[in-house]
């Protein structure tokens, strides 16, 4: 099922005599009927319906001004100011269009405007009438985001933080081919020269209630004009401080509050938000989210969905709504919109359903009805608000009852006369969630009570995850490619044509065994390469032993006869391995036969599962990296013995799996041309257990210099929710640094650290402290290592990977190498956007490189192509990956501890890959 525009009604607008009338929202469609805008406009206000306009926002001030942060003004590719466009007394307009292509070298023909009513959506909306006057906070600040982007009081919502070196003159590089490709970003033509005026606002007694608040404030909506209201901060175009200009100008007003109770109000003038502060992003965000409350869309959680273009999967109960992310903020030149397609995955069962099929299915209901939802994210249809469950109570029912003004009412009885709900039985448990920080802002301290009945699940379970005709099902409608991305986006603004200059970097050689180099590809791929050609450096693999259940034992024979085989062909001993058979495949099973394989000190084993069992590969696991230190190699019956339609792809496994098990015994399966020498490379990630939500683990991976050994370092840490990471990064690297001299008797020449798992929000953190004790750190080992004067030649990059931004080359997905280093970069940054991998379904995404600091003397040029090399350097897969080999390899060991063991390794294991 496709989703067509048509799904979805036109909305038209009302007849003039109505317009401004209180309760009546008159509607101009200028777009394709997935966002179609609905502005409440005054009588007074001349609507002007030219295709270049998406919202008018403020009065004009005097002067001109550029729209840009003030930590970037003296940025060399400052914007200059507009002055000559003629504005209209009473509205000032924020124009958005897509980029005109341009070059960096020619300037002048990234025009500001447009007149092409194919080319950008137009819609005009004042914000002295705006149809949606008070937004909600977001966050711990005022405005700010939730989620990874936790902040203080008056955080804006768009991280603003100068890490660009000072040393950093031009970000952009040279090699490679240059090519134009279109971006997911639309340009906002700025019209400045007006002001709006910041208020604070405090309530006497104080009111913790946000929505209570802003009912309070919206009865003096006369007085204020319109305005923005996220709870503390008021922002409007209205000068309400009358004759008395003082910068802290405090006025008083009075509401009524319920039982005839008066309310004071203190409105405090703080200042003025100048179209050259940072916070000036955090209001057009606010007004571009009023805006999309207008569409005919769904806010659930932080995005928008539209139910009207739903898709129903039947057989599997599922809904899939699409919806926008939505971002602005300042880039290289100009003030610029990301908008992304993202979808939300509904189900139509309730939990209620769940329940009563768990309840035939299985024998103790109870526990697994806790284990399927807590942890879940539920959506209640009544509000429209999702809840993390965190409990189930069976001694509870919709019978029960709690306090509501002074009286016990029952839970059946509250749904009946607040939504009109009438609950079916009565003998469901209730659910519990614990309330979040913004719950708890909107004075929602207590544990919060659900009915099932009432309660939709979201997202997808493990068993469905295991379906593959599900996830093929799904994906047909959530992985999107180029052509079909690009046409969802020019619903949401008529044309996509954000066009930036980027270049491909030059294919890179892998370097294989007797000198033999092959020139990637396209694909970014070269499996088959290794079926006639050697690998780079093999170990002998003479005392290796396989742990298999008897009814797997043909099957698992034959298999390991192709390996042999396969090995041969790429130049490596691997020996006829000594098998060890069991009855059963029980847990305790696999680990005796650990016990009894490692008294004969193998170098590998290769363990056979029945099928994936995340128990059992737990089991496993930590026997083999805690108990019996052993490199392992555990496979499944349905990867070694497929079902004859997939057995074309036998021969693959095969070579993958031998693979593996020479870069697990410290074998170099590849390499690539590395220039540099006396380089480590070091990754950095964390990852969250889902067992405990308030556990993490650190990993930090780091290279012995890859030109000249084959080991590497890796260490584990745990560490609980909010806690400082500086510690462990420093301990590690230190280590690092220890094992790199024991290997080479000195210390690197460069370091090149990336550091993965930050949000924007912990940007600050990273930069303020991470680095600083990291410098600190380097610096007192080199001098303690008699290196005064050189020092540690160090860059600190910040890897980001869930992102918004997506770019494309002639309607298809870019080629492996595209890097993107201007346009929609930021300018108070020294950052970069590659795509890196190939994919064979949906649309690619790109990774971007935040290089906060830089003294190892290499261009923007050579930091590009040493970061794309790094790519290919990932033994798990005979292809590029998305991020520096070194990020993949930390993620890879973090995850496989927070899954599965739980505790950090064996030290034995610190110098092997022994996690892929």
């Amino acid at each position: 099922m496709s989703l067509q525009p048509s799904v979805r009604p036109r909305v038209r607008v009302p007849s003039p005599q109505l317009m401004g009338k209180v309760g009546i929202r008159p509607v101009m469609t200028f777009t394709g009927p997935r966002m179609s805008f609905r502005p409440r406009i005054p009588p007074s206000v001349n609507v002007v319906n030219r295709p270049s306009v998406i919202a008018d926002t403020f009065k004009p001030r005097g002067g001109s001004i550029s729209v840009r942060p003030r930590a970037i003004l003296a940025s060399p590719q400052a914007a200059k100011p507009d002055s000559n466009d003629s504005v209209p007394n009473l509205i000032r307009r924020i124009l958005i269009s897509p980029p005109i292509p341009h070059s960096p070298s020619n300037l002048s023909s990234f025009s500001s405007t447009s007149t092409s009513s194919s080319s950008c959506t137009q819609i005009e909306n004042s914000i002295a009438n705006l149809g949606v006057v008070a937004a909600k906070p977001r966050g711990k600040g005022h405005g700010g985001r939730g989620g990874r982007n936790r902040g203080g009081p008056h955080t804006p919502l768009l991280d603003s933080l100068f890490t660009r070196p000072q040393t950093c003159v031009s970000k952009m590089g040279e090699t490679g081919r240059h090519v134009t490709v279109d971006t997911n970003y639309f340009k906002i033509l700025k019209k400045p020269e007006w002001n709006i005026y910041q208020y604070r606002v405090d309530f006497v007694p104080e009111i913790d209630m946000s929505f209570v608040r802003r009912t309070l404030i919206l009865q003096h909506k006369a007085k204020l004009g319109g305005y923005i209201f996220d709870g503390t901060m008021l922002f409007t175009t209205n000068d309400l401080r009358g004759t008395k200009k003082g910068h802290y100008h405090e006025f008083h007003l009075t509401s009524e509050y319920r039982d005839g109770k008066t309310v004071l109000i203190k409105i405090k003038h703080v200042g003025i938000v100048d179209a050259n502060e940072a916070q000036l992003f955090q209001v057009l965000n606010l007004i571009l989210r009023q805006s999309m409350g207008g569409l005919d869309l769904q806010q659930i959680a932080r995005h928008f969905f539209d139910p009207y273009a739903k898709i129903s999967i039947d057989p599997y109960h599922i809904e899939i709504w699409p919806g926008y992310i939505t971002s602005i903020r300042q880039h290289e030149r100009d003030i610029l919109l990301c908008t992304e397609i993202t979808h939300k995955v509904m189900r139509t069962d309730t939990l209620y359903t769940i329940l009563r099929q768990l309840t035939v299915e299985t024998k103790d209901y109870q526990k697994a009805f806790k284990t399927e939802v807590i942890g879940s994210i539920v959506l209640t249809d009544y509000n429209n608000k999702t809840y993390r469950i965190t409990d189930v109570d069976f001694t509870s029912s919709p019978l029960s009852t709690f306090s509501l003004k002074d009286t016990k009412v029952s839970f059946a009885e509250y749904f009946k006369s607040r939504y009109n709900l009438i609950i079916t039985d009565s003998s469901q448990p209730m659910l519990i969630s614990k309330p979040t920080n913004k719950h708890i802002r909107g004075g929602q301290e207590e544990f919060i009570s659900l009915i099932p009945e009432f309660t939709r699940a979201t997202g997808i379970t493990d068993h469905m995850r295991t379906n593959i005709r599900f996830m093929k099902s799904m994906s047909d409608h959530t992985r999107l490619n180029p052509e079909m991305r690009l046409q969802r986006l020019r619903n949401f603004n008529e044309r996509l044509n954000s066009s930036a200059k980027t270049r491909i970097l030059p294919c890179e050689k892998i370097l294989l065994g007797h000198g033999v180099r092959y020139i990637c590809d396209e694909k970014a791929n070269w499996t088959r390469e290794f079926r006639n050609c050697s690998m780079f450096c093999n170990a002998e693999i003479s005392r290796w032993q396989v742990i298999l259940p008897s009814r797997c034992c043909r099957e698992t024979q034959l298999f390991v006869q192709m390996c042999i085989k396969v090995a041969r062909n790429m130049s490596l001993v691997l020996a006829t391995p000594k098998y060890i058979e069991m009855d059963d495949d029980r847990n305790n099973s696999y680990t005796t036969a650990v016990e009894m394989a490692t008294s004969e000190d193998p170098q590998i084993l290769m363990i056979v599962i029945q099928q994936p069992n995340e128990e059992k590969y737990s089991v496993i696991k930590k026997k083999c990296c805690i108990d019996r230190p052993v490199a392992s190699q555990v496979v499944t019956m349905k990867m070694i013995a497929p079902t004859s339609e997939k057995s074309a792809g036998l021969m693959s496994i095969a070579t993958k799996v031998v693979i593996q098990m020479n870069a697990k015994l410290r074998g170099i399966p590849w390499m690539i041309d590395l220039p540099l020498k006396g380089l480590m490379t070091i990754g950095f990630d964390v990852c969250h257990s889902s067992k405990d939500k308030n556990t993490s683990y650190s990993a930090l991976v780091a290279t012995m210099d890859v030109r000249s050994s084959s080991r590497y370092f890796s260490a584990v840490s745990k560490h609980q929710k909010f806690q400082e990471l500086s510690n462990d990064i420093i301990l590690h690297f230190t280590f690092a640094l220890r094992a790199y001299r024991n290997e080479h008797g000195s210390l690197p020449e460069r370091i090149l650290f990336y550091r993965d798992g930050v949000g924007d929000g912990q940007l600050h953190q990273v930069v303020n402290t991470e680095l600083n004790h990291l410098r600190i750190k380097a610096q007192e080992i080199y001098e303690a290592a008699g290196k005064h004067e050189i020092g540690p030649r160090l860059a600190f990059i910040v890897v980001s990977k869930r992102l918004n931004t997506r770019y494309f080359f002639s309607n298809n997905n870019p080629p492996p190498g595209t890097v993107v280093d201007d346009v929609i970069t930021l300018p108070e940054r020294y950052d970069f956007f590659i795509v890196s991998q190939s994919v064979r379904q949906g649309t690619v995404s790109p990774t971007s490189y935040n290089v906060i600091y830089d003294t190892m003397g290499l261009t923007p040029d050579r930091i590009q192509m040493l970061t794309y090399k790094m790519t290919h350097m990932y033994y798990n897969y005979t292809g590029t990956c998305r991020v520096p080999a070194v990020c993949q390899y930390a993620h890879k060991l973090a995850y496989l501890v927070a899954e599965s063991i739980h505790c950090p390794p064996s030290q034995l294991h610190e110098r092997n890959l022994y996690f892929l």
